[in-house]
């Protein structure tokens, strides 16, 4: 009987080992599981992202084709250089081509000039209606200010 006991013992530490080694194993498995819901969350996360970024491009670059669609087409362009072309091969001399190259220029510096002054002008229309709005503030805090209220002695 003594003998008998003495497997049923062996028996338990048997199984009492194959528990621990089975619980370490399990707990293995649980961390396992954790880092790659871990690494699944994080590449979603990263994928999301990403598809925001994408949808982000896409609406700039809807934007920017329309304003392609906007400016005036390559065929319009090129029917204007066709014009300017067709200009230039009508000269007969270049004595009359360097004429019209001047007038070009010409006309070229006045509008650059003219988009200067215009430029110039709104930069002082601007300046003086910021001081204008200043002193205004200025002067409607003084009014609003309890010491301007108070009777004069």
């Amino acid at each position: 009987m003594v003998n008998e006991v003495s497997q049923w013992l062996a028996e338990i530490q048997a199984l009492q080992q194959q528990l621990k080694v089975l619980g370490q194993e399990r707990d293995q498995a649980y961390a396992s599981a954790a880092n790659w819901r871990r690494l699944y969350e994080s590449e979603s996360e990263q994928r999301r992202h990403d598809s925001e970024r994408s949808q982000t491009r896409i609406r700039a670059l809807a934007n920017e084709l329309e304003v392609f669609k906007q400016t005036p087409a390559a065929g319009e362009v090129s029917r204007d250089l066709e014009q300017v072309l067709d200009q230039v091969n009508q000269v007969e001399s270049i004595d009359e081509l360097r004429s019209q190259l001047i007038n070009a220029l010409t006309l070229c510096e006045q509008i650059s000039n003219a988009l200067k002054a215009e430029q110039t002008a709104h930069q002082e229309t601007r300046q003086s209606l910021t001081t204008a709005l200043g002193d205004t503030i200025d002067l409607l805090a003084k009014d609003a200010s309890p010491s301007s209220n108070a009777p004069e002695e």
